[in-house]
């Protein structure tokens, strides 16, 4: 199985393209098969500096590198295989032969229109609520009259004969049976005036040509399918399957836009968002395990993944469901690696974690509550600053804690800490001490770990008072009470 991702290089990758990409790997991947990159760029006046390069840098973050065709190789945009070129721009004499076949089959014809007067012949079309097409006037140009006109260097395009007679049907491996009548086909344009082609002959001939097993793209190249089963047809070549994904669409059910937020996966990259939870978000948009699995490998979609799943309906891409696949992805991640992978981050803000012996142990406990490795130098700032607790963090209505009880808790904690035995000092002996207390004073257990862990970190949100006392030992733990308790006791 030979599948292709066949990106033109106008700008950073789309996470639409990184559906795309993804699912012809999974189809590759699966069949024991390999995934081919190709650049198709005929289209010119479009084209950016640098997008190829940041197209394979983002399917290299991705994890789904291509085996074939254009690939990084040392940090460099190179070609691999033996059914190059796969950039179409070094391809254009082949182009030229297949396209000069067609028109002396009489598949296709040379056309003289200038762009004013096709603009001309829409306009009117539209008037007339028509849809757009062709109106086929160089159709009936005497050979004479075209040669007169080619050998003048008039600038002309070649287009398509389509048999208006006709009816194209295929099966589609999403839609299924699809048919299109050739009455409403337009007479594609197949070579352009500058003599690059489009992309309805370039592809066709450039699948053919490279083996291509499996077409997967999305559900806006279904109405071109018939021009491009007829070319695979006139050539007498058996077309590859092809399969239409569903659109990508807003909340609003509108097209997935940058209008309305994030599109590139640069721009997730950038936010910290972890391949795994991004291959997994996008694998799910559009295609239905058949089970309640919300969590998936690379390697598990590879085993799973099946085009009869892909749904015909647009997929609302839910910011919500990729963070929460984000926090899932980062629970997954090994204690030590994620460990390693925060020390910089927090570092670089706060220097002393760089030598902190403990910091293993610290990290360990923000790993079930972080979504981003950016957020981790304020969710462990309170190791390596002192807090600032305020009188309105520590008292809580909510945990029945009101300011005037502050000063007795606050000593009590102290007292009952202080008390435990360096050898002792744990989460679990912490607990059992503070538990003790609690009944003793006949207070709720909010009412005791509330204000100790606001003491010792200063914020609202963070791992359980046990784990924090735990992991700042007992000196320190003892210090931040002293110092919250004046705090109460002032106030």
């Amino acid at each position: 199985m030979r599948t292709r991702f066949a990106p033109s290089p106008t700008g950073h990758l789309h996470v639409g393209g990184l559906r795309t990409a993804l699912y012809a790997y999974l189809l590759a991947k699966q069949n024991k098969g390999k995934f081919l990159l190709r650049i198709e760029d005929t289209d010119r006046e479009r084209e950016v500096a640098g997008a190829v390069e940041q197209i394979l840098h983002s399917l290299a973050w991705a994890g789904i590198s291509p085996d074939e065709g254009v690939a990084l190789r040392d940090g460099l945009a190179s070609q691999v295989g033996d059914k190059g070129p796969y950039v179409q721009s070094e391809r254009l004499d082949m182009y030229k032969q297949y396209a000069t076949q067609l028109l002396e089959q009489g598949h296709a014809y040379h056309c003289f229109c200038t762009p004013e007067r096709l603009d001309e012949m829409r306009k009117k079309q539209q008037e007339r609520k028509q849809a757009p097409m062709y109106d086929r006037q160089c159709l009936s140009l005497g050979k004479e009259e075209i040669a007169t006109r080619l050998e003048a260097g008039e600038r002309h395009v070649l287009r398509m004969k389509i048999p208006h007679d006709r009816t194209i049907a295929f099966n589609d491996e999403v839609r299924g049976e699809v048919s299109f009548k050739g009455h409403t086909i337009d007479d594609q344009v197949l070579m352009k005036g500058d003599g690059f082609p489009t992309y309805h002959l370039a592809h066709v001939v450039d699948d053919k040509l490279m083996e291509i097993d499996a077409v997967i793209r999305g559900e806006e190249w279904l109405s071109s399918l018939p021009k491009h089963l007829l070319l695979w047809e006139w050539f007498g070549w058996e077309p590859p399957k092809y399969a239409h994904l569903p659109l990508l669409l807003n909340a609003d059910r509108t097209k997935l836009s940058k209008r309305q937020g994030d599109v590139s996966v640069s721009e997730y990259s950038g936010k910290g968002y972890l391949p795994e939870a991004m291959l997994n978000f996008i694998a799910l948009l559009g295609w239905n395990p058949g089970t309640t699995q919300d969590i998936f490998s690379l390697q598990e979609l590879i085993e799973q993944f099946s085009l009869e799943r892909v749904q015909k309906a647009g997929a609302v891409f839910d910011p919500a469901k990729l963070e929460w696949l984000q926090g899932q992805w980062m629970r997954k991640i090994p204690a030590a690696e994620f460990a390693e992978r925060i020390k910089p981050l927090v570092a670089g803000k706060y220097p002393a974690a760089a030598k902190d012996t403990d910091f293993a142990q610290r990290a360990a406990l923000i790993q079930e509550r972080i979504t981003f490795f950016l957020e981790a130098p304020e969710m462990l700032s309170y190791y390596y600053e002192e807090p600032r607790p305020t009188v309105e963090l520590m008292a809580n209505p909510k945990q029945k804690v009101t300011p005037e009880m502050l000063p007795e808790i606050l000593d009590a904690l102290e007292t009952a800490i202080d008390a435990i035995a360096e050898q002792d000092w744990n989460d679990k002996k912490l607990e059992e001490v503070l538990r003790a207390l609690t009944t003793e004073k006949g207070w709720k257990l909010g009412q005791t770990l509330w204000p100790l862990r606001a003491a010792l970190t200063g914020r609202e949100f963070s791992p359980g008072a046990f784990e924090v006392a735990a992991a700042l030992g007992k000196e320190e733990t003892i210090k931040r009470l002293k110092i919250a308790r004046q705090l109460a006791t002032d106030a």
